[in-house]
């Protein structure tokens, strides 16, 4: 077993010599990717899935590297980094290089496996996608998560249907059947339906399984036909369902060590028509087993207890089984390798028994009876049993001819019964029909071989000469082609082969083994003798053609004869292209149905009849080129009045010139090996090879001669090209050197009158430099004289407001002193007049005091009205002060000294004059001493407000002035 680890590679080979996997286990090879950091780890793979054409696989791992293996060109590439697990894969789209991949977030996206771009995003599911199923067109997809199941449209990547369920129930499996456009969803409830994808109503659904046998079903599986439905889960039961019935037809038990089953695939087969009869079984124990659904009988088993399977897929033509282990790798195994032992042929069903020597017989005296249909044992030696099978003979006679017996169970002249009353062979059984009456021996070690030997060089240039737009079919046409001229070296100078084997090419294009042996076994049987004139064309054949064509239609033949028309015209562009050129596909594979099922002969008298059926039109041609477009193209002809005019012609024509005399009859290939292919002149191929190889060798050795002269003429060109190339650079020097010289010419010229305008302006600057310095100069010495002026004035506005405050001390002073005064006077009344009450009390001295008081109540009258006056003339003082204290504030340069003001020293009023004043006035006014205080209170707190609010003022202007030079100087 080979093991191949990807580590950082992006692209590489997946094997270094070529597998031979082993019966027993049946790997290709074990394919690891393991990260390259400090801390190694292996990445495992997820998922995988083959593309329609089995050869490529794509596999992710939980990082979402995802790869590309073409294990048919032995390469693998890194195509995409999506950087989140995958969590399904789907390889089968429409277009081959785009793939579906489901990511851990729940999205899809679409991606080109060449381009490695993305082609498209889709999203829509709210849970991880588990599941993703193609239908057979490759148009739309079936995205699968446990709530919902979504349907796209991959032309247009939009979401067409969307199927939402109850949780409680839940979804298992939403798909399409193959091959049709069925829809199949499987719920966790047991109940699965069928719905028409273009309209999706549903068609119908599968009753509940028994309830003995019920079972929670968790996988499914449909083989390719879409009858069969698998179904299996948490036990070692499994449920076979017919789809057309819409009955559960089989449970099968598997072993008892199985207790549950994890995955279900059939094993697709190139010859049962889809009908797989193999199912493989993927169990708890990591254990993949392969069962006969039919005989339940166990065929082989891959994976282990060690090494246990996680999931597997099977490539559609059932070659390759990929499977993800375990421990995170890959295995690729052969189903070839793997069926090894079970393809075997049986043993011969009659075995010869050799009488024993006569002394033997005679000496022993044991007795035998062989019967029809029975074997009978000796009856003296019963302790040595001999087991032996009843081999049933037919009782009207021996068997039937060995001809007449083809494999697989099938009667040649009951095929031949069968092909008479329907014309040809059912298309579903077409291939196994023809595999069996062809006994084809599947040689895969063999062909193989025969492939590795690589593309003869016969044709490799084979698309020059035939362009063939499929790129497939033609990789698949040269491989056969190659493989024929590695059998025998007559194929290889052979120029008719691709037109032979082309028709077989496209009919078996997915399985090369069963094309390959095919176009062997025609050659063998249906093209006897075509080979012993080589390299002309079959003489002998073409002769025995015209022999019968003469005999059952002379006029035609006599026609081609008057018109030069041999039967190398009329005969062999049919037989080199076994009538692929004038049939249509249907009418071809209805034409060798007959072919395959009778003599070798038929193919002859097939050209024969072709001919004769087309008389009509072959009369009324008269030039060459008509008849060379009539045996090249397809004409208005009826294959089933050909074919039954053939066998007119088999059973009619005379026995001494039907070719069934001269041919031999079928025989098939042997099995193991090819035989050997030498039906031919050897000496001419030989020679044919001797001269091509001298021809071949004297076209090397004029290649490598014109080569050589073609390279020294080349060398010759290129010297004379860089000579020329080098006098050119060396003019281009010389006038790039002229050039710089002239440029540092005129560089010169122009530093020169530069360093000139750069004087000019320097000087300039210097007189501009000149200038701002004077002007700086004076503008600082004016700032100076400035700032000192400020300080001036500053000091002026100081000394004023000291003044000022002086004088408000002053002022304050005295109000202080009147005010002190006032109160004191103010207690003496209050005294006096508490002691002229109390005078008042004796009843004796009433009257006497009463004149003593009226007195002083008269002075006090007097004293109190001064004092009025003298407030008052106080009040007139105090406001006369603030006013000028306020002109003052407001033009403090324009102050005038108090003495020259027009009151002069006569602002002040003596007490005396005052008084004189108070006298005038009307003694009859009586205000009480508490109403006096009252008043007095009031003007004194009034001129207290008034002498707070002036001084506020006066800071304040003070405090201004004091800013002035300050704000000057900024």
């Amino acid at each position: 077993m080979q093991s191949t680890d990807l580590g950082n590679k992006e692209s590489g080979k997946l094997w270094h010599r070529k597998p031979s996997p082993a019966a027993r286990d049946g790997i290709i090879v074990n394919i690891i990717h393991s990260s390259s950091d400090y801390l190694p780890k292996v990445l495992r793979f997820l998922n995988v899935a083959f593309d329609s054409s089995g050869d490529c696989l794509i596999a992710g791992d939980h990082q979402g590297n995802i790869y590309v293996f073409d294990l048919y060109g032995n390469r693998f590439n890194l195509v995409q980094r999506t950087a989140q697990a995958c969590t399904a894969l789907a390889f089968n789209l429409r277009r081959k290089s785009e793939f579906l991949v489901a990511l851990a977030d729940y999205s899809i996206k679409c991606f080109d496996s060449v381009t490695k771009e993305l082609v498209s995003w889709m999203r829509g599911h709210e849970s991880s996608v588990f599941s993703i199923s193609v239908h057979a067109s490759g148009r739309y997809a079936i995205t699968t998560s446990s709530d919902t199941a979504q349907l796209w449209d991959l032309d247009t990547f939009q979401r067409k249907r969307k199927l939402n369920i109850l949780q409680s129930v839940g979804i298992q499996k939403v798909f399409f059947l193959p091959l049709s456009n069925t829809i199949l969803s499987c719920f966790k409830d047991n109940s699965i339906f069928a719905w028409e994808c273009d309209t999706l109503s549903c068609k119908y659904q599968l009753p509940a399984p028994p309830e003995s046998s019920s079972i929670l079903y968790k996988v499914f599986a449909v083989t390719r036909d879409g009858r069969i439905l698998a179904a299996g889960g948490k036990s070692n039961h499994l449920h076979l369902w017919c789809l057309e019935a819409k009955q559960l037809f089989r449970i099968i038990q598997m072993p008892t060590k199985v207790r549950a089953i994890r995955h279900l695939e059939f094993l697709p087969d190139s010859f049962d028509a889809g009908s797989n009869q193999v199912l493989g079984v993927l169990s708890q124990d990591g254990i993949m087993r392969f069962v006969n659904i039919q005989t339940c009988k166990l065929l082989f088993e891959i994976g282990s207890l060690d090494e246990g399977i996680s999931s597997s897929v099977i490539s559609p033509h059932g070659r390759y089984i990929a499977s993800i282990m375990e421990n995170g790798s890959l295995n690729i195994y052969s189903v070839q390798a793997l069926t090894q032992e079970i393809n075997k042929p049986p043993p011969p069903l009659v075995k010869v028994i050799e009488d024993l020597p006569k002394s033997k017989l005679n000496s022993g005296g044991l007795k035998m009876k062989v019967t029809s249909g029975r074997v009978q044992r000796p009856a003296k030696s019963r302790e040595n049993k001999i087991q032996a099978r009843i081999l049933k003979q037919d009782l009207t006679g021996n068997f039937e001819n060995k001809e007449n017996e083809v494999s697989d169970g099938l009667n040649k002249k009951r095929l031949q019964i069968l092909l008479k009353g329907y014309g040809e062979y059912p298309t579903k059984y077409r291939m196994f029909i023809w595999r069996s009456l062809l006994q084809l021996p599947e040689n895969h070690t063999a062909f193989s071989s025969l492939v590795d030997k690589g593309v003869h060089v016969a044709f490799l240039n084979l698309q020059k000469k035939y362009p063939i737009k499929s790129r497939k079919l033609l990789r698949v046409l040269q491989r056969t082609l190659s493989a024929l001229a590695h059998w025998s070296a007559i194929f290889s100078d052979t120029p008719y082969l691709p037109l032979l084997a082309f028709p077989f090419v496209k009919l078996f294009q997915n399985n090369q083994l069963i094309c390959f042996e095919v176009v062997a076994t025609l050659i063998i049987n249906w093209c006897q003798h075509w080979f012993e004139y080589f390299p002309n064309p079959p003489i002998n054949i073409l002769s025995m053609i015209e022999n019968v064509l003469a005999f059952h239609d002379k006029e035609l033949l006599q026609h081609f004869i008057d018109h030069d028309i041999t039967s190398q015209l009329y005969a062999w562009p049919l037989l080199e292209t076994v009538f692929s050129e004038v049939l249509t596909r249907e009418e071809w594979l209805k034409l060798f149905d007959n072919i395959f099922s009778n003599h070798p002969s038929f193919l002859l008298m097939t050209v024969v009849a072709y001919n004769t059926c087309s008389r009509a039109p072959l009369l009324n041609c008269s030039l060459r080129d008509d008849f060379e477009y009539f045996f090249h193209h397809r004409n208005n002809l009826d294959i089933s009045v050909v074919i039954r005019e053939v066998y007119h012609l088999m059973d009619t024509t005379p026995t001494d010139i039907h070719p069934n005399g001269k041919l031999d009859a079928f025989v098939a290939l042997t099995k193991g090996q090819y035989p050997v292919f030498n039906q031919y002149p050897k000496f001419i191929v030989d020679y044919q090879t001797q001269e091509r190889e001298r021809i071949r060798n004297d076209e090397l050795d004029f290649l490598r001669e014109r080569q050589m002269v073609e390279d020294m003429q080349a060398e010759v060109d290129q010297q004379r090209v860089e000579d020329e190339a080098w006098y050119q650079k060396q003019e281009l020097l010389r006038k790039a050197e002229e050039t710089r010289r002239e440029m540092l010419l005129q560089e010169e010229e122009k530093m020169v009158q530069q360093r000139q305008r750069l004087a000019s302006v320097k000087r300039e600057l210097r007189a501009k430099e000149m200038h701002l310095q004077d002007a700086t100069r004076r503008r600082f010495l004016k700032l100076q004289q400035d700032q000192h002026e400020m300080e001036l004035r500053r000091l002026n506005d100081e000394i004023e407001r000291k003044n000022l405050l002086r004088n408000q001390e002053a002022v304050a002073k005295e109000m202080r002193e009147d005010a002190d005064t006032y109160r004191r006077k103010v207690d003496l009344e209050e005294h006096m007049f508490h002691k002229l009450i109390e005078a008042g009390q004796t009843q004796n001295q009433k009257t006497q005091k009463w004149e003593e008081a009226k007195e002083k109540d008269f002075h006090l009258k007097s004293e109190k009205k001064a004092s009025a006056l003298s407030d008052a003339s106080r009040k007139w003082f105090l406001e006369k002060e603030l006013d000028d204290a306020l002109e003052h504030a407001e033009h403090p340069y324009n102050t005038v000294p108090r003495c020259q003001s027009g009151q002069a020293a006569s602002g002040y009023v003596p007490r005396t004059s005052q008084l004189k004043d108070s006298s005038e006035v009307d003694s009859s006014t009586h205000i009480s001493l508490n109403q006096r205080r009252v008043q007095w209170d009031t003007m004194e707190q009034d001129l207290m407000e008034r002498v707070r609010n002036l001084r506020q003022r006066l800071t304040a202007q003070a405090r201004n002035r004091c800013r002035t030079p300050h704000l000057l100087a900024t």
